[in-house]
């Protein structure tokens, strides 16, 4: 095998521009189809919200069309390297270089090196917009598309769907804005339950503040479920052993946090004896989930050899779509059993990404080098 992997650059140029425009029309095609048809479901919900109107609809795609091109990528860049591949092979641009004296590794060099550009994009892109999307919608579909309640402090961006105990009694809340002392809870309920799990009283407020113990709730609405009564009081404190540093641990939003932050909560929990598998295998999946397209065109080059008149063209290329489905599906399992202990984090992240890169490798050098 040479080991000049680049041999021509007007040949790199050209595989690498065949690839970056057959990428970039797969993911907007695959992001325009997905998002049609998420609106089609969430434009009724966001119409529903007295004010709301075609801005509203317009933001909600402006933040679910980062999230679905995140996620669709490496699919996008698996599409792209069946479509280039193959036509490559159907107009024996393959045999020429081949003929030329080119090895399959070299043949496949631009399309790698363009993946690896295309995970690293990636990786920024996931820091710097797809995290800030994923904590403004989420805070947002948490206040019922409505207005996402603001601390009155301005410190902070908006948390949804905290969920907290205290003792046998449980603390819900839509959203969490501020931090610290400072910390705001709306759409909060209570539930003060009994020894067994058994719910005696349900209060639910608009708004709760820290009351140094507790939590002061704003205009609460109290039902005694043994009574069936309803009591309106002015205020009231309720979970005197949730300290603000407890809530700030257990709203993390782990999709919500950059690459460094997420780090710094993984340290948080470490420090107060908290488990962190899940956190801990998200977070190496912030690495190893980017080069997922790194691995496409090694996956999908069975597609690209072998004659094209040889009738097999077709089956090599649904191979080569296997292999990379295959992938995603063994990633999507490994970091599910990392998340609930079943796995080790680090090898729950980077253990499918190996496994492919390995097969991908063996199965090119033993058909083609």
């Amino acid at each position: 095998m040479q080991l000049d992997f680049f041999p021509s650059r007007t040949l790199t140029l050209y595989l690498a521009k065949l690839f970056v425009v057959r990428i970039l029309a797969v993911l907007v095609m695959l992001v325009l189809v997905l998002l049609a048809l998420d609106l089609l479901a969430e434009t009724g919900d966001i119409l529903a919200v007295p004010g709301n109107g075609q801005a509203e609809i317009f933001e909600y795609a402006s933040l679910r069309a980062p999230q679905l091109a995140a996620r669709f990528l490496p699919y996008s860049v698996l599409l792209a390297t069946l479509i280039t591949l193959v036509t490559l092979n159907q107009n024996s641009e393959v045999v020429a270089m081949k003929a030329a004296g080119l090895s399959a590794h070299q043949v496949l060099a631009p399309l790698l090196l363009t993946a690896a550009l295309v995970s690293a994009v990636s990786f920024g892109f996931n820091e710097r917009i797809v995290t800030r999307a994923n904590a403004t919608l989420a805070a947002w579909q948490a206040a019922e598309y409505g207005p996402v309640p603001a601390s009155d402090t301005g410190a902070g961006k908006p948390r949804a769907n905290i969920y907290l105990t205290d003792g046998d009694n449980i603390l819900s809340a839509a959203t969490l804005t501020g931090t610290g002392v400072d910390i705001v809870l709306t759409g909060v309920t209570w539930y003060a339950r009994a020894p067994g799990g058994i719910i005696r009283e349900q209060i639910r407020a608009p708004r709760a503040t820290f009351a140094a113990p507790g939590w002061r709730l704003e205009n609460p609405a109290k039902f005694d479920v043994a009574g069936a009564v309803t009591d309106r009081p002015a205020s009231l404190v309720v979970g005197e052993g949730l300290t603000p540093e407890r809530i700030m641990l257990q709203s993390v939003d782990v999709d919500a946090q950059g690459f460094w932050e997420l780090k710094a909560s993984i340290d948080a929990y470490e420090a107060a004896g908290r488990n962190t598998d899940e956190m801990r295998a998200k977070w190496w999946h912030r690495l190893s989930g980017p080069l997922s397209a790194l691995l496409m065109p090694l996956l999908g080059s069975v597609a690209a050899f072998g004659l094209a008149r040889s009738g097999q063209l077709f089956v090599r290329a649904i191979i080569g779509m296997a292999l990379g489905f295959a992938y995603f599906v063994v990633d999507n399992a490994a970091l599910a059993m990392g998340s609930f202990g079943g796995y080790p984090p680090l090898l729950a992240a980077w253990a499918p990404f190996l496994l492919f890169l390995l097969l991908g490798e063996t199965v090119l050098i033993r058909t083609e080098e």
